[in-house]
């Protein structure tokens, strides 16, 4: 009995280990993708294709603009801007020219007295004003390859309305999902649509998550779910993902967390230690990361910008989701003890499926378990070395092939170890966008496991 248990007990750790994880999404290769990037606001600052460059070498493969619907609709005290418009036709070009793909997020900021409790209701026809405001985008967008789709209610709110959280899922957020999905897909199809539950009230969130849970299906295609995360208790993470995970299975849509990182304080910039300083942020941040990275999931930090002003609404004092610290609007000065963590080493895109990945932070190893498919094209892998490998990084895949780079030569990778079969050339260092590029993998319809660890040990 014990010699059957052991082996049980072994393959069911097999299959833990190298089962394919369900969340990222596909590209038109059918490569596997894991999303990452940041959100960008469009209110103020002028981003330039350098910004933009920016983030790609922190990781970034997609971007999500926040709309304004008091600049796209007919609501009260909105107009329809033709120069907003052109606005937005920028920042898609900017992350195009970039390699960079798009989701619009329709926020409903300058909207006069914008009340979701009369949303809900309906009575002047409500919903139609806002469909027609998502048409413009949808119009304009349907052609653009790199736009991947729209995040169509954001932070839907029930406020003064009697009624149960639950009530208000079934009987008007998921219909109105369902109503902008139908209208969406008569004008772009193959668009992704992402969906939000309902932002609760202050004080009545569950374990500091203060999203409602969504308890009823869309029933509609191409949906991917696009939770927001902002826990400061790293011990809730993972109960707060993996119910998101059990509406993930519920809605039959992947995960992609459409914002996340809770926000820091004025204070944080010059606090080390303690309840805010920026050791606690950087712990935080790194189990966040862990949690996302352990289940797959694409992820979206708020925001990608300088820090003009800040919010005041929480006990310890003004806060902000900006990533850099200086007073300009698009920022420069990066809040390193949290934008390191954002910009870890991950698989960007995989021709093949993806298993599992981690990046171990104390170590500063990247291990990846993949099955390769070269039909599919070529992978790219973020390695970021610029700022977690300024000694030098080494890539090893199974037991017999190992490149390095080293940075004092300012060359491409170089070889240690390599089987007779395989090209080296097929492993290109892009020090420009800090990723490795594998244009076909060693071995193919295989599983591989490739690791990227710091240091070049002494090949030389």
């Amino acid at each position: 009995m014990k010699f059957n248990f052991l082996i049980w007990f072994c393959f069911f750790m097999s299959i833990v280990t190298f089962s394919q994880i369900k969340h990222g999404l596909r590209d038109e290769q059918g490569r596997h993708i894991i999303p990452r990037g940041f959100v960008v606001v469009t209110n103020e600052g002028n981003f330039t294709t350098d910004d933009y460059m920016r983030m790609v070498r922190m990781g970034a493969n997609y971007q999500v603009i926040r709309l304004e619907l008091g600049k796209l609709s007919t609501f009260s005290g909105a107009t329809i801007d033709k120069n907003y418009l052109l606005k937005l036709d920028t920042l898609v070009n900017l992350a195009k020219n970039n390699g960079m793909k798009t989701v619009f997020k329709m926020t409903v900021y300058g909207v006069d007295h914008f009340e979701w409790e009369i949303f809900w209701l309906n009575k002047n026809r409500e919903y139609t004003t806002y469909i027609e405001a998502w048409k413009i985008i949808w119009n304009r967008y349907k052609n653009e390859d790199f736009v991947l789709g729209y995040d169509v209610v954001n932070e839907p709110r029930k406020l003064a309305m009697n009624i149960s959280y639950n009530e208000l899922t079934s009987k008007y957020l998921v219909p109105l999902y369902q109503k902008i999905i139908d209208a969406s897909q008569l004008i772009n199809p193959d668009k992704k649509i992402m969906v939000q539950s309902i932002f609760m009230n202050k004080g009545e969130g569950v374990d500091n998550n203060q999203y409602a849970e969504i308890t009823v299906p869309i029933n509609r295609k191409n949906v991917v779910f696009a939770p927001h995360i902002y826990q400061n208790n790293m011990d809730l993470v993972k109960p707060v993902m993996n119910r998101f995970d059990k509406e993930s299975d519920m809605l039959n849509a992947p995960i992609f967390i459409g914002e996340w990182g809770f926000p820091t304080f004025a204070k944080t910039d010059t606090l080390i230690s303690g309840k805010i300083g920026q050791l606690k942020y950087s712990e935080l941040y790194m189990r966040t990361a862990e949690v996302f990275d352990n289940m797959g999931v694409g992820s979206i930090k708020a925001w990608f910008s300088g820090n003009p002003k800040m919010q005041n609404f929480m006990p310890e004092g003004p806060s902000t989701w900006a990533i850099f610290s200086d007073k300009n609007a698009i920022g420069t000065v990066e809040r390193k003890y949290i934008t390191d963590i954002i910009a870890r080493p991950y698989p960007q895109a995989i021709a093949g499926d993806i298993l599992n990945f981690k990046f171990d932070f104390a170590k500063r190893s990247l291990e990846v378990n993949l099955k390769s498919d070269n039909s599919k094209g070529s992978s790219s892998i973020f390695v970021g070395a610029n700022r977690h490998y300024p000694d030098g990084f080494s890539v090893l895949i199974d037991d017999d092939f190992v490149m390095y780079h080293n940075p004092l030569k300012n060359a491409a990778l170089e070889v240690y170890k390599c089987p007779k079969e395989v090209k080296p050339s097929d492993f290109i260092w892009d020090g420009q966008t800090q990723k490795i590029i594998v244009k076909k993998w060693p071995k193919d319809k295989a599983e591989l496991h490739l690791k990227i660890v710091p240091g070049i040990r002494n090949y030389n």
